[in-house]
């Protein structure tokens, strides 16, 4: 009996090759698209849903299904998804962090979510179309999370907080290809998705205007407040500490003769800190919810650190806590190190795991 996937389709030229692929290598392929958002109310005025949330992807995710001859279903998610993604999502931004829905989607709604139905129907793996890799050590069966081939797609950052459990049964058909040839195999596969271009922004955010679904989701946010310099002197005023992002240079409301930066947010005194972009690195950080995809390291150890998804990884140390913190200390200053993002830790290509950055430490 050929051995059975669960393949997660957005309505994307991704997952939609991914499921092209695996059933031609033989499997028993089931498609299924999540149903995580809706639109309602003033939502359906914003456009809220986009990318793999509207019902055009659900289509598309149709079509390629028909073309292939695979079953197709819509699962409901949307509990879990507002729970726990877009709550925390407004939550965080509200406390003055940098919140990455993605990430927390992956490690609370999608794997658990797809393997959990994937043993309601009795199937042996579920795949996606991320671009990451999976490989197995034979001696002692432990799984590895490595990074694509393609570096310019790479998403093992934004996986990061898989498991073994998950490892051992999720599939990345296109985690040995450059997205060129991704493109190429949706034409040969005939696929109607085959030109649809890429969805980069968040699928609950319309236009990445993340202000105006604030305003709509939670109501009047705007809560007026000091923007200061690293000495703590007065240049203007804000409307809300959410408006404003680590490392962002414009829109700041302030006139100055050289380059400005928001280099921190604090809630409690309701302050927006900017500086030059030297007083935006950091040389460390902590960070705390911690995850590993094998076993967890020594109490000290070196990695490769990525602070974003799409800024390089640097050298540093990690050391574990007994609190169960992380400590990171660079080798050289980091730029536009932001609370509420991920810190990932790489042993070159191998994912060894990483946390919620909480503080940053910088420069005295």
């Amino acid at each position: 009996m050929a051995p059975s996937v669960l393949v997660g389709m957005s309505g994307g030229v991704d997952s939609s090759v991914s499921a092209a692929l695996l059933k031609q290598q033989g499997y028993d392929v089931v498609g299924v698209t999540m149903q995580i958002w809706h639109r309602s109310g003033t939502f359906e005025d914003a456009g809220a849903m986009q990318g793999c949330c509207t019902i055009d992807a659900m289509d598309d995710a149709r079509r390629v299904a028909a073309r292939l001859d695979i079953p197709y279903y819509v699962p409901n998610f949307r509990g879990q998804f507002t729970d726990a993604v877009v709550d925390d999502f407004a939550r965080e931004y509200l406390e003055g962090r940098t919140p990455n829905p993605c990430v927390r989607c992956n490690q609370f709604v999608r794997f658990d979510g797809l393997l959990d139905l994937a043993d309601q129907l009795g199937m042996d793996y579920v795949a996606t179309g991320h671009y990451a890799r999976i490989e197995c050590d034979e001696p002692s069966g432990r799984y590895s999370l490595l990074r694509a081939v393609d570096p310019f797609k790479d998403q093992s950052y934004m996986l990061h907080t898989m498991r073994q459990e998950q490892l051992r049964r999720v599939l990345f058909p296109l985690g040995h290809l450059t997205k060129r040839r991704t493109r190429e195999l949706a034409h040969e596969f005939d696929l109607p998705v085959a030109e649809k271009p890429d969805s980069v922004e968040i699928c609950f955010v319309a236009g990445k205007n993340y202000k105006e679904f604030l305003q709509q989701y939670v109501g009047d946010v705007s809560r007026p407040g000091d923007i200061v310099d690293v000495r703590g002197a007065v240049l203007g005023k804000h409307d809300g500490i959410h408006g404003f992002t680590i490392g962002q240079r414009k829109g700041l409301g302030i006139a100055a003769s050289e380059a400005r930066y928001v280099i921190e947010l604090r809630p409690r005194e309701n302050q927006v800190v900017i500086g030059d972009r030297a007083e935006a690195s950091g040389i460390g950080l902590i960070c705390s919810r911690l995850s590993f995809t094998g076993d967890v390291p020594g109490q000290d150890f070196r990695a490769e650190v990525k602070v974003r998804y799409r800024t390089p990884a640097r050298e540093g140390t990690i050391s574990i806590e007994e609190d169960g913190t992380a400590s990171v200390r660079f080798t050289e200053p980091v730029w536009g190190i932001a609370p509420g993002q991920l810190a990932v830790f790489y042993d070159g290509d191998r994912v060894i795991g990483g946390g919620t950055i909480d503080a940053v430490e910088r420069a005295a």
